[in-house]
């Protein structure tokens, strides 16, 4: 059964040294990458595309038009269908969403959401919902899914359980090492996550350290190793 390394990354507008950011991710050699808070101004598709080749991957979809929810990935994973959705708006909130795409990796179909949810706890849980509404309008019911990306909230609280009670917690299942995610240069607190489908096998799951994590980013992002379905 193929193994499949995905990396979850807020790079914050790649407003940091864009370079070690590059580095940071190809020293995880990662087969899929949900990206959060991608550039979403001024050229933002030119930007995702550089990060993407500068990254050593190529872009699967996402970016503004998903709520700045960025979906990267190698050569060797084929792309079977995806979808930019949109969540409901707050006033004076940013406009969230999820890049979703259904991909297939040595035969092996999974689909994969990216997310970042919001600073307030009300929309926070409700975006959880809407996110529910995308998958099951986009995915279809055999394919597993993989949701990944900045949760905005800490294990324990009412939205990170409500994401875990459908796919576990990817470093409560195999995680190994410290969690925290956030700052980079000092974590104190995990607030990014892996959620996996109950028909994939998580293997294991870090936290990315590296000589250049503080100067990527203000997250660390999460890894994991996943044992896909067999195709069979």
């Amino acid at each position: 059964m193929p193994t499949l390394r995905l990396l979850t990354y807020n790079v914050r507008s790649m407003r940091d040294d864009r370079a070690a950011l590059a580095r940071v991710i190809r020293s995880a050699q990662p087969d899929v990458v949900c990206v959060q808070e991608s550039p979403r101004f001024l050229r933002w598709r030119s930007l995702c595309a550089q990060l993407a080749r500068t990254s050593n991957l190529v872009v699967v979809g996402g970016g503004r038009r998903a709520g700045s929810n960025l979906l990267l990935s190698t050569l060797g994973v084929d792309v079977l269908s995806k979808a930019d959705v949109m969540f409901s708006t707050d006033p004076r909130l940013h406009h969230r969403g999820t890049a979703i795409a259904v991909l297939s990796y040595r035969g092996s179909r999974f689909a994969v959401a990216g997310i970042h949810l919001d600073l307030r706890s009300e929309p926070r849980l409700r975006h959880v919902g809407e996110l529910e509404a995308a998958l099951a309008e986009h995915v279809p019911s055999d394919v597993p899914v993989i949701i990944a990306g900045d949760v905005n909230d800490e294990p324990g609280s009412t939205v990170w359980q409500t994401l875990a009670s459908r796919r576990p917690d990817a470093f409560a299942t195999a995680g190994t090492g410290s969690p925290f995610t956030s700052p980079a240069d000092t974590p104190r607190k995990t607030i990014d996550g892996v959620f996996v489908d109950p028909r994939i096998t998580v293997r294991s799951a870090h936290v990315v350290d590296h000589a250049e994590i503080a100067a990527a980013s203000d997250h660390r992002p999460v890894l994991v190793e996943l044992e896909l379905p067999d195709a069979r």
